[in-house]
Order: structure tokens, then sequence, then C-alpha cells
């Protein structure tokens, strides 16, 4: 194993940082019980040169050799290893969300089972846009899992329920009702076009599936962390709603050329919109002082 000093720390300042380098390395560098909420989603290992469909095209499946198998208990070992290791950094209180298919999830489930994390949720992700199977031997494809779990049964996780129950979530997901409980399945398309405005990857998941998720499961001011980070979407949507972002990955290309460059075209947005709050308050409070001047002038104070 490296030494924490030659992993390559790219960015850091006082809501942010992002780490090139092995997963299981950086995670190991990171402090103990030091974050709040993790969103993971790792290599699916669907990449076995088969097809698919993409914009009415027949294209590979292929997404780098990142997402190749190594074999079911290579697989299985890997998953169970970074698992562990986000055990270690999150805080007691804290909650992990896995994201996968059924080529990945079963064996992340299993691995939570093993190393006694308590499954709180399991949440279906359903796709209205998935693209069509071209075999026409078996369903299409149309949805994704999510595993949300906690580090034991009697730890007091982040749940904001009004939030989710009353939330304007009904606008962007067909199934959700408005004022009604959040349920297990939800609807939302693949990323819109000016999520890829920094490059596309070819897994990044979409802004409102991950605003729900760390909406729903972390407060402002909390550490939130991506150890498969990719094009930084977790970090747009922690930064949007102020909480930090630790993120991870071990690909150059997308770390440098799509995520540092979004998520700080987000700080730069956020940070704009902190100084108009500032600059609107102190307008009300220069209008109130002129108000209350005017009003002791004519009662005589002054």
């Amino acid at each position: 194993m490296k030494s924490p000093e030659t992993l390559m720390l790219l960015h850091q300042d006082d809501t942010l940082s992002l780490h090139l380098g092995d997963v299981l390395e950086t995670l190991a560098s990171l402090p103990q019980e030091s974050v709040d909420l993790i969103f993971a989603d790792p290599p699916y290992n669907l990449s076995n040169d088969g097809f698919t469909c993409h914009a009415g095209k027949r294209v590979s499946v292929n997404k780098g050799v990142w997402d190749k198998s190594n074999g079911v208990q290579a697989d299985f070992d890997f998953h169970r290893a970074w698992i562990s290791a986000c055990y270690r950094v999150l805080k007691p209180n804290g909650s992990l969300w896995i994201s996968g298919t059924y080529h990945s999830i079963y064996a992340c489930g299993f691995a939570l089972q093993l190393d006694g994390w308590h499954v709180i949720n399991d949440v279906a992700w359903f796709k209205p846009n998935a693209a069509p199977n071209l075999s026409c031997r078996m369903f299409t494809a149309s949805h994704e899992t999510l595993i949300w779990a906690r580090k034991s049964k009697t730890a007091k996780h982040t749940f904001n329920y009004d939030l989710m129950k009353n939330g304007m979530w009904h606008e962007d997901d067909f199934i959700k009702k408005p004022e009604k409980q959040m349920r297990s399945v939800w609807a939302s398309g693949t990323p819109k076009p000016h999520e890829k405005a920094f490059g596309k990857h070819p897994t990044q998941k979409p802004e409102l599936l991950l605003r729900r998720i760390v909406i729903a499961s972390s407060l402002q001011g909390d550490v939130v962390l991506d150890p498969f980070c990719g094009s930084g979407t977790t970090g747009v949507v922690a930064l949007q709603h102020g909480r930090n972002f630790i993120g991870i990955d071990q690909n150059r290309e997308y770390l440098e050329g799509i995520a540092i460059r979004r998520l700080k075209h987000i700080q730069e947005q956020v940070q704009a919109c902190i100084i108009k709050e500032q600059l609107e308050s102190l307008y009300a409070l220069d209008a109130y002082i002129d108000e209350s001047s005017i009003q002791l002038s004519l009662c005589g104070i002054l």
C-alpha cells in the first residue's frame, strides 16, 4: 500500500476535496469516522463485449478496463474491501448508499450482510427513457437498485422525512404523489444535457436522483463522500445544498477533465448566490434604517 504522502490530492478547499488514486488506498488515508454520508456507484462489471442501444444506434457496452469483471470471487472480494473501508470512515450514525444493477448489487448486498451493516431500504430507480433491448431475448432493463444501509441496527441515521413527504418531488417524478409518503420506487430519467456540459461519463447519474439521496439522508454542513465520483454529480448536489464533499476516482481523464471543472463551476454559482443573498439582506436593512429614520424624524426625535 502506498503511504498517504504519495496519494494525489488534486484539489482541496473549505468545502471540496478531490483525490486521484486507488479507492482502497485513498480511503485508508482519510480520518476514521469523519464522513456523514457515502454514495457509492462502484463498477458494475458489465463490460463483457456485448452491445446495447444508444441514441438509436447499436453500440458496445464496454466502458473501460475498470468495468471489466475479474471473475465472481475477485469481483466480490473487491466490493467487500471497499465497503469495509467505507465502514471505517463513516461516522457511527452515518449512512451508505450503493447503486447497481443485477451484475453487482447482489454482491454488494451480501458484503453488507457479512460485515454487519443494517439495510434500511432498497430503492428501485425506474428509468422511463431506458434504452431498448436489441436482442429481443429478454425484458428491457429499465431500472437500477439502490441499497441504503447504516452501520448497525441501533444507529441513529439521518432521515429528513418531512422534506421527502412534502417536497416538490412530484414535479419530476410521476410516481410521487403530493404530500404523501415517499415510496421506494423512484422515477427519474437519465442525465439532462446541461449536466454533461463539461463532458460525458458512461455511467453518469442524474442530479435529480442524487438530490433526493443527499437531501433525504444528510444535513447542511455534513461531509458527503463518493468513492467512485466519476463526473462529480454527487459533489454537485452536495455543494448546491450546503454540504461538504470528498470525491475519489482512479481515472484522471474523468476527474480532471470533467469533475473538477464542473465542481468549480458549481462553487462559483453557490458563491454568487450567497453574495446576492447578502446584498439583498443589506438592501433590506438599509431600507429599514431609512424608514426608521423617517419615522423618528416625524416624531421629532431626529
